[in-house]
């Protein structure tokens, strides 16, 4: 019995996340015809979405290989980019997979600004001293 609990804790766990429309679904969209609402309405929300308005619509799905004490890691990945317009009209719709991806280094860009350590409120309080009503009486 324990030799089967050990063996058990040993196999791979496949697991996916995400959604992409089959194909079936993706046969009643039709490109120069269908919008963006009827895209939603029917293949379903997308997991994301381009940043500007007439940006695509981007499904994505996932398999995952979890096994005993090692990383997950991405066995598959499968990418439905739906392209629009700029009257918001279905212009193309393409797949990737896993092999089609390139690696893409995330940087967080942060803003330094000249004033070094100094707080607000300490700007604030060491201006106090250096302004003196004379400035604003003389004409």
């Amino acid at each position: 019995m324990v030799a089967v609990l050990g063996l058990s804790a040993c196999s791979a766990q496949y697991r996916t996340h995400g959604y992409v429309p089959s194909e079936e679904d993706l046969q009643e969209i039709v490109p120069g015809i269908d919008t963006r609402g009827t895209v939603e309405d029917v293949i379903g929300v997308p997991s994301a979405s381009g940043v500007a308005n007439d940006g695509g619509f981007y499904y994505i799905e996932s398999e995952m290989r979890h096994f005993a004490w090692q990383a997950p890691e991405e066995i598959n990945r499968e990418v439905l980019a739906v392209s629009f317009d700029s009257d918001g009209v279905v212009d193309n719709i393409t797949r990737y997979g896993l092999e089609d991806g390139n690696v893409v280094p995330l940087t967080r860009r942060v803003t330094k600004t000249t004033d070094g350590e100094l707080s607000f409120i300490r700007k604030l309080f060491g201006n106090i001293g250096g302004i003196s009503l004379d400035q604003f009486t003389q004409q």
